[in-house]
């Protein structure tokens, strides 16, 4: 986005109060990520509200949110893992109104912030991966769609500084090889789903070999999606 458009959108979100606007703009100035700033971020062409702390969505990972969207058969269970703004859940909610979706997140300003954006809609709950999800869930999923932490811990370092020192550490850091969180989501997916249901989770195309063959060996039938426009990269792992 150029600086012209970052300050037409300020100046919108100041609403004419020049305190307002210079108390944003200083915001920006010190490198908070301009969609924490505003309180919104575009995302499949809806808005969805961003709070300080939560992770911004990207625009790649609207190639994981069509894909959810496509497996998504109407009354489906459909879950939002690591669903940080609620973005991708409210994308599914927005294209096929008649889901029942539960969506969790181990970030508790996460939890509040996809709550505000899903209210009345889904189910958000507080925690760690599976243990967040009621146990009345098991074997009754049919999509999971899952945005877990795929960063290398070393690459961290690397980032623009509006990731590393504006988004939690837990929605960025996959451990040394980036691919810990999908380990531990291979290795408990199938309980949760059932055969036919469908389980979709981002990565980068350099890992996209190796997350892939997690879901195989776990029993999945796995596939890689990918959208160049968007550098984007979904394994798409079929119970």
């Amino acid at each position: 986005m150029f600086a012209e458009d970052e300050a037409a959108l300020l100046a919108e979100a100041a609403g004419g109060d020049p305190a307002r606007l210079a108390g944003l703009l200083a915001e920006r100035l010190d490198g908070r990520p301009l969609e924490q700033v505003l309180g919104w971020a575009e995302f499949a062409g809806i808005r969805v509200g961003i709070a300080p702390g939560v992770f911004v969505p990207r625009r790649r990972t609207e190639l994981l949110a069509r894909e959810a969207i496509a497996a998504c058969a109407p009354g489906a269970i459909a879950v939002d893992l690591c669903c940080g703004s609620g973005a991708i859940g409210a994308a599914i909610l927005a294209a096929r109104p008649g889901v029942r979706l539960y969506a969790s997140d181990v970030s508790a300003a996460s939890v509040a912030c996809a709550a505000g954006n899903l209210a009345g809609r889904a189910t958000v709950l507080l925690g760690d991966l599976f243990a967040a999800l009621p146990g009345g869930l098991r074997g009754r999923i049919d999509v999971l769609a899952v945005n877990a932490p795929y960063v290398p811990s070393e690459a961290i370092a690397f980032m623009p500084p509006e990731a590393r020192e504006h988004e939690p550490l837990a929605s960025l850091d996959g451990g040394s090889d980036g691919l810990d969180v999908h380990r531990r989501i291979a290795a408990e997916a199938a309980e949760w789903l059932h055969p036919g249901s469908t389980l979709l989770i981002e990565t980068s195309s350099a890992q996209a070999g190796a997350s892939a063959a997690l879901f195989s060996a776990a029993g999945f039938t796995t596939r890689i999606a990918r959208d160049d426009a968007r550098d984007a990269t979904v394994i798409v792992a079929t119970a």
